[in-house]
């Protein structure tokens, strides 16, 4: 994925953010330059992968399928310093794209329509194994309980919201028409480095081609703590 490609994402998604009232937290908003004299005081954002995430999963096909994601916070299952049992993100995804599917071991999490364009999340149960199974699902759509077929797409508005639950097989997919979605999650700890089970295998995070510099750098690319 182009540098340059990730830093109109990342801008696009700054624009989406403060049309809808939501604002960032500061380090956000960090440049390279003043990433690299932050010392240790910032190991909480580093530790815990917090600030942007773009990916196109390293398949190269950003427009069908990737997304763009801020961790605004996060706890850390392998750190016992860091005492947080939850997270939360902020997601973008433009029309006609798509995010995999895919469940999660460990957590459980809720995904918000926080404005801008309708959102659809396809269901199936899962089992160990890489399994989708061709059973009823439960879903709970802001606290109300119903059950629906295998693959079936929930339509959520802004301001709905659906809970994930684990082994819960779950993907985004967006309109082709209209405009961005602006989703909210909230979630136990994010581990996106052992609880990610793809129903097809893929990466997670992209190559980069270093067309042009970074306009923020990824939460993967935080320079060492200045002594």
């Amino acid at each position: 994925m182009k540098r340059s490609r990730i830093n109109r994402v990342i801008k696009d998604m700054e624009a989406l953010a403060k049309e809808n009232g939501f604002h960032l937290p500061p380090f956000c908003s960090w440049t390279p330059e003043e990433w690299d004299e932050k010392g240790h005081e910032c190991d909480e954002i580093r530790d815990n992968k917090l600030g942007w995430d773009i990916t196109d999963y390293g398949l190269g096909r950003f427009d069908e399928l990737g997304f763009a994601l801020v961790t605004i916070r996060n706890g850390n299952l392998k750190d016992p310093k860091y005492k947080k049992p939850y997270a939360e993100k902020l997601l973008m995804l433009y029309p006609g794209q798509d995010s995999p599917l895919h469940y999660h071991w460990s957590k459980m999490e809720d995904i918000i329509n926080r404005g801008g364009n309708d959102l659809y999340i396809t269901v199936f149960n899962g089992a160990e194994g890489n399994k989708k199974l061709d059973t009823d699902v439960t879903v709970v759509t802001d606290g109300v309980k119903r059950t629906v077929p295998a693959g079936t797409r929930i339509k959520l508005t802004p301001g709905e919201s659906i809970t994930i639950t684990q082994y819960l097989y779950h993907d985004f997919v967006m309109p082709k028409e209209g405009g961005p979605v602006l989703l909210g999650e909230v979630s136990m700890c994010n581990d996106d480095e052992n609880d990610n089970c793809f129903y097809e295998q893929m990466g997670r995070f992209p190559e980069i081609e270093e067309d042009e510099p970074p306009y923020r750098y990824l939460c993967t690319e935080y320079p060492a703590a200045k002594d």
